[in-house]
Formats: C-alpha cells, structure tokens, sequence
C-alpha cells in the first residue's frame, strides 16, 4: 500500500486504516477472537492459530511499529516492563548489562531485584560521557542500555557514538525512547539495534492504554528468542489495547507538534522564574546535551524537569497548587500532568528531592504558563 519513501505523517495518519476485506470498513475493527479453526487437513489457512501466540490486531500493530522505526520486526506486550523482562531473559545467563547513570527507576529495580539472582550483571556509567562508558564495558558486557532523553533529568546520550562502542564491544545496543518517539528520533537509523516503548505513553496517547513494545533492527536470531518468550510467557497486548494504539498512533504527529511547542514555551518561561533552581529541557540552548539533540532529533520532545528553589516540601506545596497540571504518574496523554518525582521512586533515589517532572499536554500553552506562574507564588 505504501511505497518505501512514504513520510512517517502519512503513515501515522493511516495507521490501522487497511480496509476490512468483509465489510469495506476504512478503520479495521478489532479481532477480538481468541482461537482460530483449522482446515479439515488441520492447517491453519489465515495463519493463526491462538491469540497468545498471535493475533491479526496485535499484527498490524506490530508491522506499523515496525515501519514507523524502520526496523524488520516487532513484539507487542502487556507493558513497557513486560518487554524490558522479555529483553533481558532474551540474555545468557553471565551476561553484564551496562545502563544510565540517570534511567527510568523501574529498570534498575528489574535488575537489581529480578535478574542479579538469575544470573545477570549490571552496572552504571554516565551516558553523557562516551569515554566514561568505554571505561565501564566488560568482556561480559551483552547488552547496553540507553535511555535518550533520560528519566527524569533528561540527559542526551549521543546515540551513534553509543552504537559504535557496542559494535566494537559486540554487544547489543536499545534504545529506550519512550520519550522522543518517531517522527521525533528514530534510533535505529543512528545504529541500535532495538528499540523499545512504553505503548502506554505517546504512541497510545490518552491516558487508557496499557502496553509495551521492541522493535528490531534485524529479525535475527536474538529477536526471535524475544519473540518466543513472549509467545511462550504469554505476556502479549492484548487485541483491543492494540486498536486502541492503532487509533492513538493517527493523531501522533500532530498531537507532538503541539506538546513539543507547549513545552519550549513552558521551558523559557521556568528557566526565567526566580523561584526556580534550575530547569531540565535539551531544547534550552545551555542544556549540555542540546547540540545532540538537535542532530539526532527533529524535536526536543514535550517533557522536561525543574528544581524548585527550596527543598521536597516546597517542591510539594507547588504542585499541590496546580489547577490545570493533573497530579498524577505517566506521560504522553493529552492532558499535562506534574509530579514530584523523588517520592515515587524506590529509594535510595537519585532524583533531587526540589524536583518536579512536567509532561506537557495539548491544553492552550497560556492556562499551562498561567497555572505554574501561580503554583510557584510564595
């Protein structure tokens, strides 16, 4: 339907619209079933065989997803952790995963609290510093883990220079980049070798999905021990979640454009407040990765981070003053939403207790700069 030039807007905007055969229906309706009959000669003909193990809503989803990374194949799951849990018992056991310094804390309790005890190893490096990371690398080192722009201070990690690194290292470079999807950075074209999503976050985009997914540069043999845990485990999205993805992802483009121009005016406006310590945005032009950025992105994305001048209670009592900011965990919905980060976080905690993490939503950028102006009042 496509020809291999088509622009990533355009493949957005018909995202699950392939015509339903039966009906004509434009939009495909969700395949609800969860078995599938075989012929008489006990083959099955549609290519399904039980929803676990595959199902054409799940499918499409996954070959968009695919397409939209430029990657030869995907795995959708129940969560963003189920497919980082696919990921890592995809690895030998013996194997060293090197992560950020600065990462989504849910990662780092994965491995520290799941997989140490079944035979991983793990340690940390700041990303920021590509001689810092060669430093950090092991002859046992099978998997490197990058997260760009990071949670929650938002560091950039310049993500061919990383590429590099693991190819001499041989081992394997994802990317989470839950918080610049595409069209905003696509790292397989700057040399990962997986991507992986939280479905829950923008590419759903309404606060009402819960999902996860991993693309693959190459449909190889370590992509297909993936793709046999999830089959196997069972931990797959489920068919209805997927349409609902599949419809989320037809707004995301335009959906973006706004966060992303939300947030750069959120930004100067915090960077400029003086009850504010210090502001976190690769958009900023002094933010220390902002050059990256700008080369391996096409956006700057619509989350940053502030420190309040104060201390957690202060950081507390702002946000607690919010109107408009919804006081809420996640990202990537329509609506904007603070939290102060540190106290969600399993100790020990790196994130500074004055911090408050804002994902920008769709509402009219001058109620967003009216509502913190007031939250942040003595």
């Amino acid at each position: 339907m496509y020809h291999d030039r088509i622009h990533l807007e355009t493949l957005l905007a018909k995202a699950g619209c392939e015509p339903d055969p039966a009906t004509g229906a434009v939009v495909s309706p969700p395949c609800l079933s969860t078995t599938f009959t075989r012929a008489p000669d006990g083959s099955y003909p549609h290519g399904y065989i039980y929803s676990r193990h595959d199902n054409p809503t799940r499918h499409q989803l996954e070959d968009t997803l695919a397409r939209l990374e430029g990657g030869q194949a995907c795995a959708a799951f129940a969560s963003g952790m189920a497919a980082a849990t696919a990921l890592l018992q995809a690895l030998e056991p013996g194997s060293h995963v090197l992560i950020p310094d600065d990462v989504y804390y849910g990662v780092r309790n994965l491995l520290e609290n799941v997989f140490t005890s079944q035979g991983l190893h793990y340690s940390t490096a700041d990303f920021t510093d590509l001689e810092a990371v060669q430093a950090a690398l092991r002859p046992n080192t099978r998997l490197i883990w990058a997260e760009t722009p990071s949670n929650p201070l938002l560091k950039i990690t310049d993500l061919a220079g990383l590429a590099h690194l693991a190819r001499e290292a041989e081992a394997r470079l994802v990317v989470d980049s839950t918080w610049a999807p595409p069209p905003i950075q696509r790292p397989l074209d700057l040399g990962a070798d997986l991507v992986l999503h939280s479905l829950t976050k923008y590419l759903s985009g309404h606060s009402d999905v819960m999902g996860g997914a991993l693309i693959a540069r190459e449909a190889d043999d370590f992509f297909a021990r993936i793709r046999m845990i999830q089959q196997t485990a069972g931990a797959v999205l489920d068919p209805f979640s997927a349409w609902l993805t599949l419809r989320g992802l037809r707004t995301l483009a335009v959906r973006l454009q706004r966060q992303c121009e939300n947030a750069r005016r959120l930004a100067a406006f915090l960077r400029d407040h003086p009850r504010v310590k210090r502001v976190y945005y690769p958009g900023l032009p002094e933010h220390p990765g902002h050059e990256i950025a700008r080369r391996q992105m096409r956006d700057f994305g619509a989350m940053l981070s502030f420190e309040v001048d104060g201390d957690a209670a202060q950081a507390l009592a702002v946000a607690a003053r919010t109107r408009v900011f919804l006081r809420a965990t996640s990202l990537g919905g329509t609506e904007s939403l603070i939290e102060h980060r540190a106290s969600i976080e399993t100790p020990p905690t790196r994130t500074p207790p004055n911090l408050l993490r804002l994902s920008i939503g769709l509402e009219h950028v001058d109620d967003l700069l009216a509502d913190l102006s007031q939250a942040l009042e003595d």
